[in-house]
């Protein structure tokens, strides 16, 4: 069977930067002839770009392979990615998978695919991964279309150096590596030609963009600059950050792009200084705080965005009431809420005085609860302002007819319409609450 009569079914499992490459895959694929199917029966090969950051991902990649060869035993069932990388010896022995591909090799799928399909005894598993704590070069991937419509994801960086005691990434993605900025401009400029108006920068740690490219000197403000004289893009998001990043040097540089866009994901986990120390992040909580003061000098009303960690080994229920307290007074406009979750090979894993996995539950609940407050008073303050809003679909919300999309600030806002504004730029005034978490709005202008 040629690779142009083959089905080709995806299932992406984890972060923005596994979706980058899940579509770079898909591409590659499409380019050798497949045709791409949804992920069900009937498949002749199931690609499952996995993830290790939690022992839930740890099962939902394990389950995934499983699925698929149940959807088709004789389908051919490709494990890539991190759980590759931290479970390469469990998944030798797994008969469920046929080919397993470590993250340095993704870009090799297509060609990996031909070598196995084409061997005359292709009962043997096929495995290609690397130890890449060794050290290894950028993976080059390239795309000419995503998955979405009107927001590109770009990867630009790999890997992470910071070694946080509860992390398995470092081991999974190696050390840190990062793409050539002429690479990154040419993919942009491609994407920018098929329509896309908006990119969003990815990477496994990507404030540390270009410190191993230490011949180009250059950063990741090097790179939006660079980027937003592109012509087409209209706006530049960024992906998670380190809290490092943000100097006076750095937001002086970024205020004066009209493409940026205020919203900076800065990466917190606790705020209590004592439980940072044992997570290895090198700031204490009034140097992050600091960052956050930085950043509404320049920006009238930014999402700060953050990630927090519960129950680490060692969180007492005092170090927990000043994280909670921390969080209250950074006022974020959104948090993303995660149990401790003991990954083996990190040193965490081998603290004392664990956390039951209860009291991880109700610190988690509570969490939460302060998430949603601090969510609807950040979104109440975009009432009665006016926004640019890059549309992207239909919706129908209680019987009616609206049109969503999201400010720069990545907050939803929905008009009441029957127009097609599909990637338009719309200038909207903002009225009210639509519901918790979609703000309604009357169109001013199209350009």
């Amino acid at each position: 069977m040629h690779s142009e009569n083959k089905k080709a079914a995806f299932h992406n499992l984890g972060c923005k930067v596994n979706q980058y490459e899940t579509d770079a895959m898909v591409q590659a694929l499409k380019e050798r002839g497949y045709e791409i199917v949804p992920f069900e029966k009937g498949a002749d090969v199931y690609i499952i770009n996995t993830c290790t950051v939690t022992n839930i991902a740890d099962r939902k990649s394990r389950q995934m392979l499983h699925r698929a060869k149940k959807m088709n035993p004789s389908a051919v069932v490709v494990a890539v990615g991190c759980y590759v990388q931290a479970a390469g010896e469990e998944l030798l022995k797994d008969e469920a998978v046929d080919i397993i591909i470590g993250n340095n090799k993704k870009n090799k799928l297509s060609d990996i695919l031909e070598e196995y399909f084409n061997s005359k005894e292709n009962e043997e598993k096929i495995a290609v991964y690397d130890d890449l704590s060794k050290g290894c070069d950028y993976e080059e991937m390239n795309m000419t279309t995503v998955t979405e419509h009107t927001r590109a994801f770009i990867k630009i960086q790999d890997g992470c150096n910071q070694f946080c005691t509860y992390c398995i990434i470092p081991y999974s993605r190696g050390r840190i590596r990062s793409r050539k900025l002429s690479d990154v401009r040419n993919e942009v400029e491609g994407l920018s030609e098929k329509g896309y108006k908006e990119i969003v920068l990815t990477g496994i740690h990507l404030s540390s963009y270009g410190k191993d490219l230490k011949e180009e000197n250059i950063t990741l403000i090097d790179v939006i600059e660079e980027l937003s004289a592109i012509d087409g893009i209209e706006r530049i998001r960024l992906g998670s950050l380190e809290q490092g990043i943000i100097t006076e040097e750095f937001m002086e540089r970024v205020i004066k792009i009209k493409k940026f866009c205020p919203h900076f994901h800065l990466s917190l986990q606790s705020g209590c200084e004592s439980t940072l120390k044992r997570m290895n992040r090198h700031y204490t909580p009034s140097e992050y705080m600091e960052k956050c003061t930085l950043i509404r000098k320049y920006f009238e009303h930014p999402a700060i965005t953050t990630d927090v960690i519960v129950g680490f080994p060692g969180e007492s229920d005092e170090e927990f009431k000043e994280t909670k307290s921390f969080l209250e007074k950074a006022a974020f406009a959104e948090m993303h809420i995660f149990k401790y979750s003991r990954r083996k090979g990190t040193i965490a894993a081998g603290m004392e005085n664990q956390i039951d996995e209860r009291v991880k539950a109700e610190r988690s609940d509570e969490l939460i609860k302060l998430n949603h407050i601090l969510r609807e008073k950040y979104i109440e303050k975009c009432i009665g302002t006016k926004a640019d809003i890059v549309f992207e679909e239909k919706m129908l919300i209680n019987g009616e007819t609206y049109f969503t999309g999201y400010t720069k600030e990545y907050v939803r806002v929905a008009v009441k319409t029957d127009n097609d504004l599909n990637n338009k730029i719309i200038c909207v005034k903002i009225k009210s609450l639509l519901n918790k978490e979609i703000l309604l709005a009357q169109l001013a202008e199209i350009y």
